[in-house]
């Protein structure tokens, strides 16, 4: 698995949009938010219990998240049809503010190293990725586990302070002074 001072794949991904089917696809690269940080947050699958709750978990913090100059990007192995009927489906995905990313030949995800090797879908792995494109921050949950969006956004809020932070630091409160 790619981790901490790896550099992020390259990729080209189909993604959803919206849920006008008029203009809901759109596609996506490495470039497509190129000098502002990257949270990529992989999920196993459309159509399940887990991952929709995480989803909009992270669709309430979007704004902060855009405060920060940081991308969010949600991406199974779903293709982006099923992605576009899941969102029209469930009412919390029907408005979301970021992309649904489909890895459907399963390249990216297998390029970071968390394709699963029984199911051959992506694990629930969240990467935190720098503007220059190096991962700052990687966390894989068991599947029957959703992350946690403020943590998330606590790690950026730390990683874009460049100094040392404390066990719980919050953004605002004072980094680690060496002597």
């Amino acid at each position: 698995m790619l981790t901490i001072a790896d550099r992020f794949p390259a990729f080209r991904l189909k993604g959803v949009v919206s849920s006008d089917v008029a203009s809901a696809f759109q596609d996506f690269d490495e470039r497509s938010a190129a000098g502002k940080w990257g949270v990529f947050f992989f999920y196993p699958k459309d159509f399940t219990f887990v991952c929709p709750t995480e989803i909009a978990g992270f669709a309430k913090l979007e704004g902060a998240f855009r405060e920060r100059d940081a991308q969010l990007y949600a991406v199974s192995t779903d293709s982006e049809f099923v992605h576009l009927a899941w969102r029209k489906d469930h009412e919390s995905l029907r408005e979301l503010p970021f992309p649904m990313l489909s890895d459907l030949r399963r390249d990216l995800s297998a390029a970071l190293g968390i394709l699963d090797p029984h199911e051959k879908v992506a694990q629930r792995a969240t990467f935190v990725v720098d503007p220059e494109g190096v991962i700052r921050f990687v966390s894989v949950n068991d599947g029957s586990v959703g992350r946690n969006p403020d943590e998330v956004l606590r790690v950026l809020d730390a990683l874009q302070t460049d100094e040392l932070c404390p066990c719980n630091w919050k953004k605002g409160q004072e980094t680690l002074r060496v002597a």
